[in-house]
């Protein structure tokens, strides 16, 4: 006899009744998720499209702007249509819709440029995301930040509304592929014994958890690793009385490096490497914005920071935020905050 793994049913089921009912009626379906799409990000829209399909229903996956070539394996990322290429198009596909999926993202302004059409589009509103304090304007929130990624969210939704029995490879692929993007390959995020019964689950669909692995994270280019070992040796600063470390990248930095989207990914994680380093904080300029990625070990909550001082949110130990400003002003409120924040990480610190 076979162990079939226990899933807690967490979604209260009036709001997966409510979801199903909606698909039920609508035909047009258009699925978004935030700027500068991620694994998550990717995974969950790919893999509800795929999901909503087979429903025979008319889809389509719409993005803020590009995602990173490593994802582009998955199954319908040819698929995706990017609003920043043609914002015409854009708000015609989300004015026409009848409903409209919000993944992994929490408030409409983390969809930038397409916020304020997404908004106004007359189409009911589904979220399903894993980050805290929700916004409003969506008519069905399925909101978890306990749960470690919106991949392993979609899941749950899935398998509580009868669906797994039928779920694909595909789906399951891109579902895995998120889990393990968001929670750094399970190193952090990933202490909830439930999670690794959901791997279990997409196994038995037929998936290569090796060969999805080595598409993300052995599918970088060069230019990749000379940037890295650029920055490494040249723009990161470590404060071994504050337990903590920065990185840093300047548009001029990425030119000399023939910078592509996605050659950033995971740099936030190096510094926590460093012996008594537990907050890893990374700082990229782009053109108009600063983007910055926070990462932490043990009990510090770089959301807070992130919050606090660059409009972002997110987990205990990874969180994102950003600047709309100078670059140096971006580096200057960062050392700023990192002093105001020195009782915290002391606090935190945990040399076991």
């Amino acid at each position: 006899m076979h162990y079939i793994p226990l899933i807690t049913p967490i979604i209260q089921q009036r709001k997966v009744d409510q979801v199903l009912e909606a698909i039920h009626v609508s035909q047009e379906i258009v699925i978004t998720t935030h700027r500068s799409p991620d694994g998550d990000a990717l995974g969950a829209s790919l893999a509800l499209y795929h999901f909503l399909k087979r429903q025979g229903k008319q889809v389509r996956v719409i993005v803020p702007n590009p995602f990173p070539h490593f994802l582009r394996w998955m199954e319908g990322s040819n698929e995706v249509e990017v609003y920043e290429y043609n914002p015409t198009a854009g708000q015609r596909i989300l004015t026409s819709a009848d409903l409209i999926f919000c993944l992994d993202f929490n408030l409409f302004k983390r969809v930038e440029p397409m916020a304020l059409p997404l908004e106004e589009s007359p189409a009911k509103k589904v979220l399903i995301d894993h980050h805290p304090f929700p916004g409003e304007g969506f008519d069905i929130t399925i909101s978890h930040p306990e749960i470690a990624s919106t991949c392993e969210l979609l899941f749950r939704f899935l398998k509580q509304a009868g669906a797994y029995p039928d779920l694909t490879k595909a789906e399951a692929e891109c579902i895995y592929c998120g889990m393990m993007t968001d929670t750094g390959g399970f190193t952090f995020n990933s202490s909830d014994p439930e999670i690794y019964e959901v791997v279990s689950l997409l196994l038995r669909k037929g998936i290569d958890k090796d060969e999805i692995y080595a598409n993300v994270f052995h599918n970088y280019s060069e230019s990749r690793f000379r940037l890295l070992g650029f920055m490494l040796s040249q723009r990161m600063e470590v404060y071994p009385e504050l337990h903590s470390a920065l990185l840093y990248l300047s548009m001029e930095d990425q030119a000399q490096f023939e910078f592509n989207k996605g050659d950033t990914e995971g740099f936030a994680n190096f510094p926590l490497s460093i012996k008594d380093i537990i907050f890893s904080t990374f700082i990229r300029e782009e053109d108009g914005l600063v983007k910055l990625s926070f990462r932490s070990r043990q009990s510090f909550p770089c959301n807070e920071f992130a919050a606090e001082f660059f409009n972002g949110g997110g987990h205990l130990n990874a969180a994102g935020g950003e600047f709309h400003g100078p670059f140096e002003e971006a580096l200057e409120i960062y050392a700023k905050g990192l002093k105001q924040y020195e009782k915290k990480i002391k606090k935190a610190f945990n040399p076991f």
